[in-house]
């Protein structure tokens, strides 16, 4: 492991440089999975950390390769390079972990519970965006962004959250390999689904549709009024808490 600066890092079996904060405590550890071109210094991750630190329970939040603090370029990832770096990041733990995903961390902690399932004691997902390069991106490009994207190899997209996103021909062309909710898809652990109602970025029926499509046990969708993509307002960082402490007791039970 490398510390860059004052923020660890590994490099992953891939040769991308990750950085990570792990706080130390009890198990299953909760890793926090972030969101397309987000970062681990998010208002969710960050909360998460305080709580898991008050709470004396093993947390890990990181960075996917071209996002936050780690190396590459964002315009070099796509899904299954990200899926590798989670589950590389989750390789620095042992036993069982509860995973949070937010947004495309949704998707990630899928792949992740698709392709390791003995490691998953739980999820929380936070307006899930599974499939969503092949259900929203390419589904919603006019034909000249998908010419464009076929010629240029890429294409920008404008973002409420700063300057336009370059989508790129390899991110769609890739995430069709990766897509959860054609095939089966089973979870076979506590699961909660979290969805705002005035989400712009996720519309609420891709939430009713993933409870409809994944399989297990003990599944639950809270929908909440007027919360929208962010979802980080008091009363959503408190449900969200909640929802990380019902996995854990659940998988306990």
């Amino acid at each position: 492991m490398e510390n860059n600066g004052e923020i660890p890092s590994f490099i992953s079996p891939e040769g991308r440089r990750i950085a990570y904060h792990l706080t130390d405590g009890t198990g299953p550890a909760v890793v926090f999975l972030g969101g397309f071109k987000s970062d681990m210094g998010g208002t969710k991750a960050v909360f998460l950390e305080k709580w898991a630190r008050d709470s004396g329970r093993a947390f890990l939040r990181f960075d996917y390769s071209g996002h936050g603090d780690s190396g590459e370029a964002f315009t070099d990832g796509c899904i299954g390079d990200w899926f590798a770096d989670a589950c590389a990041a989750i390789g620095l733990l042992a036993g069982k972990v509860v995973l949070v995903g937010s947004s495309m961390g949704g998707w990630i902690s899928l792949l992740v519970a698709r392709a390791m399932p003995e490691r998953i004691a739980g999820m929380v997902t936070i307006a899930a965006a599974p499939d969503f390069t092949e259900d929203s991106m390419w589904a919603g490009f006019s034909d000249a962004q998908k010419a464009e994207l076929q010629s240029a190899g890429q294409v920008a997209l404008p973002s409420e959250y700063g300057e336009p996103y370059i989508i790129t021909k390899r991110l769609i062309e890739e995430g069709r390999q990766r897509l959860v909710l054609r095939d089966q898809l089973s979870l076979p652990f506590p699961v909660r689904f979290l969805q705002g109602t005035a989400d712009a970025d996720v519309d609420m029926s891709v939430a009713l549709r993933l409870l409809d499509h994944a399989e297990g046990p003990d599944m639950r969708l809270t929908l909440v009024d007027g919360a929208d993509h962010r979802f980080s307002n008091e009363t959503c960082l408190d449900l969200i808490k909640a929802s990380v402490e019902d996995v854990l007791t659940a998988q306990d039970g």
